[in-house]
């Protein structure tokens, strides 16, 4: 597979014009308020024509779930994969993780699986598989230099995505996660309008108590009222720390405005859980294990109520 020698990236990923302002996010062309539209005015102009291939592959993902998150360092891919692991603790379940934050993708190694490398076939790039019912895919798993940095703009970007939506053999999913990068940028548009026909089910937004990461929430929920998705809850992380020792509960982050429960009540939408700063979460992640095997983890039965919680919102 021929590579980019400064990304590590193939070079055959399909590209198209960044999305358009967040008022129209979703619903206008992707090629609106893009200021290179002079440049692609020779480009081949109607409906998308991977649009059918996408919808196609998605036919077999019967839920979609993106996790957002306003700020950054807030433990977004680590929800994601916590969750994940705890969804697949269900048996029945067949469930998968699509990180498309192309500039940060730290899935690999929170499942890991850093090493592991992707296959192509006829019927295209085959995820990797954490275990029998959980499969991931990340353009982390692409990098032949895992330190190399992805210097992309927003085009090349989304053109990766598209990729991993129509060229992944995902099979048959009951409940797909997909990681975002913070904030609400291309990528965020780009997954939106190349899921319009199959649709999302809900997003759940991850935020840490303190007043400076919920004011970005708030525009997350906004962001997802504009483009018409449903807000499924809020995550809160690192709500609170149980020293082991003396087990006396110490706010690392001080909610000075309530919390992030209280801004779920103002804004009307669910409060999903309050996950603890809890250092095995940080030690499973770094050395891609579930929270299960950590017995002695309380976030472990957080993550397994915050499951119940998720399934019954999206059933």
């Amino acid at each position: 597979m021929s590579q980019n020698s400064t990304t590590g990236i193939p070079e055959n990923a399909p590209s198209h014009c960044p999305g358009p302002s967040s008022e129209k996010a979703g619903y206008s062309s992707s090629c609106s308020g893009c200021p290179n539209q002079k440049v692609c005015a020779t480009a081949p102009k109607g409906p998308d024509p991977d649009i059918p291939l996408i919808n196609e592959r998605m036919e077999s993902v019967k839920r979609k779930i993106l996790i957002l998150s306003g700020k950054g360092g807030v433990g977004k891919s680590t929800v994601t994969c916590q969750l994940a692991h705890a969804l697949s603790e269900k048996k029945d379940l067949e469930i998968a993780v699509l990180d498309i934050d192309v500039c940060g993708p730290s899935v690999p190694q929170m499942f890991g699986i850093n090493n592991e490398n992707v296959h192509a076939s006829n019927f295209g790039w085959t995820p990797i598989y954490v275990k029998d019912n959980l499969a991931v895919m990340s353009v982390g798993l692409l990098l032949e230099d895992k330190d190399s940095a992805i210097i992309w703009r927003g085009q090349k970007k989304n053109g990766m995505i598209k990729q991993f939506l129509k060229d992944v053999e995902w099979g048959n999913v009951d409940i797909m996660l997909v990681d975002t990068p913070p904030g609400t940028s291309d990528e965020h548009i780009s997954i939106i309008q190349l899921l319009k026909e199959c649709g999302v089910d809900g997003a759940v937004i991850v935020t840490t108590p303190q007043e400076i990461s919920l004011q970005d929430v708030r525009k997350e929920v906004d962001f997802c009222h504009k483009v018409g998705i449903r807000v499924l809850g809020v995550v809160e992380n690192m709500g609170q720390f149980s020293c082991p020792k003396c087990k006396n509960t110490s706010y690392i982050f001080p909610p000075s405005s309530g919390g992030a429960r209280k801004m779920a009540e103002e804004l009307n939408i669910p409060f999903l859980e309050s996950i603890p700063l809890d250092p095995l979460i940080g030690r499973s992640s770094d050395f891609g294990e579930s929270l299960k095997e950590s017995q002695n983890s309380i976030a472990n039965l957080i993550y397994s109520k915050m499951v119940d919680n998720v399934l019954s919102l999206i059933n």
